[in-house]
């Protein structure tokens, strides 16, 4: 086959395995490498030490496979958030961002990247792997997926697809094939229904391409605005240390007590900048892959459910979730913060329990939560550990606690 009979291939595979977009570029240096080292330079990573330790390999992803000639983008939507009213507005549930309501991404998507992989194997003859990769490689992928044509990068960073919104998942294939070139050119909206997804050249795919071209932000601001923590500066510009998804899930220590009162009740990561998004609004639809649709399980939990979970309780609750990720600490450690936000003395003996856990992150956030409930029975709850308590942090946070009273 020749380049393009072979990007043909891999677009129409990429889609029969239920991606929602793939484009094919040649690979060379990274785009947005510049800013992204401003971005660290300026120290929203965070704690996320590992993005400067792999920075060099960013700046270009022939440094994952020195023989790559071509890099192939994708993307897969997910269950939009969408919960009904009795849920989304009651604070005795943890929230919980949509990205989780179903299977780990990175083993769903890792095997069919795999297997896109085999069949442009098949048609190259190529015996060497190619090299996939689900948001946990050095490769600024959401840069790429732009470049790609899979969508622009909207003010609160995420990317968009025009199309579909912002509940995508983004993955990729670099691969030693010289293939074609073919940014995805996007589906007329009156065409984009399930049963009619395959890839097609013609003058409304060129249409589509120049309207997805054309596709911005605009003056709209309400990623910006609906932030509760502040965690944009400026447009484009995510300070990771205020985002209540990495303080839900990628931070291992306490959260900053400044901070708590502003994350409601996430419990795991935050979809509120994309909620609020009118391309979310008007096109996000459900996900294709059957494994994305929602667990019941894992949407809105009830905080008091979640608080009595033990170690094994935890893993077999969100088993093959990427809730795994926080670790039972730091799961409870949110969901005690979101007690302390809804402030119900109701709570009181599960939080006092908590106090006694094994896990000081959980004992100290345990601590504010029954300072912000302040009854007479979660003062008494403080004193009482106080005594036993040996952990100088854990007794700092008590004694915080009841100096607020």
């Amino acid at each position: 086959m020749d380049a393009a009979a072979l990007t043909a291939l891999v677009q129409q595979a990429a889609l029969d395995l239920g991606f929602d977009a793939v484009g094919v570029l040649p690979v060379g240096p990274s785009p947005d490498q510049e800013r992204f080292g401003a971005w660290l330079a300026a120290g929203y990573a965070g704690e996320m030490a590992y993005l400067a330790r792999r920075s060099a390999e960013r700046s270009d992803p022939r440094s994952l496979l020195p023989e790559a000639q071509s890099l192939i983008l994708l993307s897969a939507r997910y269950s939009p958030l969408d919960l009904p009213p009795s849920l989304a507005r009651d604070p005795s549930r943890g929230l919980i961002a949509a990205y989780a309501w179903g299977l780990d991404y990175h083993k769903v998507l890792k095997p069919l990247l795999f297997q896109l992989d085999g069949v442009l194997r098949g048609a190259s003859g190529r015996a060497t792997l190619g090299y996939a990769f689900v948001d946990t490689a050095p490769v600024l992928e959401r840069s790429w997926a732009a470049a790609a044509g899979l969508g622009f990068i909207g003010k609160n960073t995420c990317l968009i697809d025009p199309d579909l919104g912002s509940w995508l998942f983004i993955a990729g294939l670099l691969v030693p094939e010289a293939l074609a070139p073919a940014p995805w050119p996007g589906s007329p909206r009156r065409q984009s229904a399930d049963t009619d997804l395959g890839l097609r050249i013609s003058a409304d795919n060129v249409d589509a391409s120049r309207r997805r071209r054309r596709s911005t932000c605009g003056a709209c601001i309400r990623c910006l605005q609906v932030c509760p923590t502040g965690a944009f500066p400026a447009p484009h510009v995510l300070d990771a240390r205020r985002c209540i998804s990495y303080l839900t899930i990628e931070l291992r220590g306490p959260i900053p007590v400044e901070l708590r009162p502003l994350m409601g009740n996430w419990v795991f990561g935050c979809d509120l900048c994309q909620a609020v998004c009118p391309w979310n609004r008007r096109y996000a639809r459900p996900p294709r892959l059957a494994a994305f649709q929602p667990d019941p399980d894992r949407v809105a939990p009830k905080l008091l459910d979640l608080l009595a979970l033990d170690e094994a309780g935890f893993r077999q609750r969100f088993r093959r979730s990427p809730v795994l990720r926080a670790k039972r600490r730091g799961l409870l450690r949110n969901v005690c913060v979101a007690l302390g936000n809804w402030a119900d003395p109701s709570t009181v003996p599960g939080l006092r329990e908590a106090l006694h856990d094994a896990e000081t992150l959980v004992r100290g956030h345990a601590a504010w939560a029954l300072g912000r409930i302040a009854t007479a029975d979660a003062v008494r709850a403080l004193e009482q550990r106080l005594d036993a308590e040996a952990d100088p942090w854990v007794r700092q946070e008590i004694l915080s606690a009841l100096g607020a009273h």
